[in-house]
């Protein structure tokens, strides 16, 4: 992958990570019917790519010499 497909990445992995956080931390209604999407661990998934894609573009740019060793 290039340097602005993984940031692009990223960053797609952050908002939905926040996105997911958000949606996570919502009070509970017990009155309405249970939530079935397992929020915060989709919020641990997210945050794991964001993470993972943040170290690949560190290589990327290591490995194109901008960064000394």
């Amino acid at each position: 992958m290039t340097v602005p497909v993984t940031a692009a990445l990223a960053g797609l992995f952050l908002l939905l990570a926040l996105l997911f956080g958000w949606r996570g931390a919502r009070a509970a209604r017990p009155h309405t019917e249970p939530r079935l999407v397992p929020w915060r661990f989709l919020m641990l998934l997210a945050f794991t790519g964001m993470v993972a894609m943040l170290v690949h573009l560190v290589n990327l740019i290591r490995d194109a010499g901008v960064v000394a060793p």
